[in-house]
């Protein structure tokens, strides 16, 4: 195949980003970057981790594959000629754990001082538990965020790998890449961004903090005023066992679903009255079902909406009208977000396997002894 840089449409266009490849949240936060226009070079390692899925794992979608054994001290150079002309680093591995590879914060600046280097930990770079395993439930559990989590008031419940992971794990290693890219442009230097999931976490979770501060947190589940605790915000089954998901807040939008259900209901102003209004939405739901009362919401200001099950997102006519889902070599997968009106955002290339495209993209970014690599095993091509 040929390989070349600059192909990505999006802002990011011309960032070049050198990655080493991990789980969850590193690559998630390089499929955001290169939708976004990056030039993103995976390195994995040869024949792949554990965890490979293949031309399924939509985390790896958008850059080129390169299989180096980062055990070997030419592979190790080769990556740190890679980073001489890249602007990022992206690593997630435990703390310390480049530094011994020879891949640290102060042996790439030696090479390139503009560089920004992202770390990606659950716990991060320092702390009692820096060097500890941990998984995504365990970095949202002790930052308070789990704890309130979930209608059963008997017990919490994780939705699934969402919130840590994603939400406090990738989304804030890409702000803090690019706060620093921005960054470096004025002053010419590089730093290390670490981000930590618990970090994230904790700061997404800003609004229950200012919740608690004014007195409304009551350290229960099910007892506030977004996690079910009254009858206006909460999900209601429908005579075909769907659900309908009701988040009328305001007293307006309230107005609007009374207006539209068609059952008397007391004033919701007065807290006697939420067992009557909960006993009476949950009993009106029940007569109709799920795309009946989509029918009867549709394009309201009642906020309710359909609970959809992931397979039927990508029809549901809203989200088709907007292209929020994409088709790309048979598999369905989301389109690349946020949207910007002057540099469209792609789907870029197929997720590749380990090793696939090592030739084709260590030349493309200038590297000149590929056969010499191939040809010692630092270096596989798949």
């Amino acid at each position: 195949m040929t390989y070349e840089l600059g192909q990505g449409t999006g802002p990011l266009r011309g960032v070049k980003v050198v990655e080493i490849a991990g789980i969850g949240p590193g690559p998630h936060a390089c499929m955001i970057l290169a939708d976004l226009g990056a030039d993103v070079i995976r390195i994995d390692r040869p024949g792949g981790g554990m965890f490979a899925l293949g031309d399924k794992d939509l985390l790896n979608r958008g850059r080129p594959s390169v299989a180096l054994d980062l055990k070997r001290p030419e592979a190790v150079e080769a990556v740190l000629r890679l980073v001489e002309g890249a602007d990022v680093l992206v690593e997630g591995m435990r703390p310390g754990a480049i530094e011994r590879m020879g891949l640290g914060p102060d042996v790439c600046h030696a090479r390139n001082p503009r560089l920004v280097l992202g770390r990606m930990t659950g716990w991060g770079q320092d702390g009692p538990w820096g060097q500890a395993a941990g998984h995504d439930m365990n970095y949202v559990a002790i930052t308070g965020a789990l704890h309130g989590l979930g209608q059963d008031r008997d017990r919490p419940h994780f939705p699934s790998n969402l919130l840590g992971d994603f939400g406090g794990g990738s989304t804030y290693l890409v702000i803090g890449i690019l706060a620093a890219l921005l960054e470096a442009r004025t002053s010419g230097q590089g730093q290390v961004v670490d981000a930590a999931i618990v970090d994230g976490t904790a700061h997404l979770n800003a609004i229950a903090s200012t919740f608690a501060a004014v007195g409304l947190d009551s350290g229960r589940r099910r007892s506030g005023m977004l996690d079910g605790g009254t009858p206006w915000y909460d999900l209601y089954e429908t005579a075909d066992g769907r659900h309908m998901s009701v988040a009328a807040l305001e007293p307006q939008f309230w107005a609007a679903l009374v207006e539209r259900i068609g059952v008397d209901l007391p004033d919701r102003d007065d807290p006697a009255h939420h067992a009557a209004i909960r006993a009476a939405l949950t009993a009106r739901f029940k007569e109709r079902t799920q795309a009946e009362w989509s029918e009867v919401f549709d394009g309201t200001d009642a906020c309710v909406a359909a609970v959809v099950p992931l397979a039927e997102a990508p029809q549901h006519p809203h989200l088709a009208a907007r292209g929020t889902f994409v088709e790309r070599d048979g598999v369905v997968q989301p389109a690349p977000a946020p949207r910007f009106s002057r540099t469209e955002a792609t789907v870029g290339t197929t997720p590749a396997a380990p090793g696939q495209h090592t030739r084709e993209a260590l030349t493309a970014w200038g590297i000149d002894d590929v056969d010499a690599l191939l040809a010692s095993g630092a270096a596989t091509q798949a």
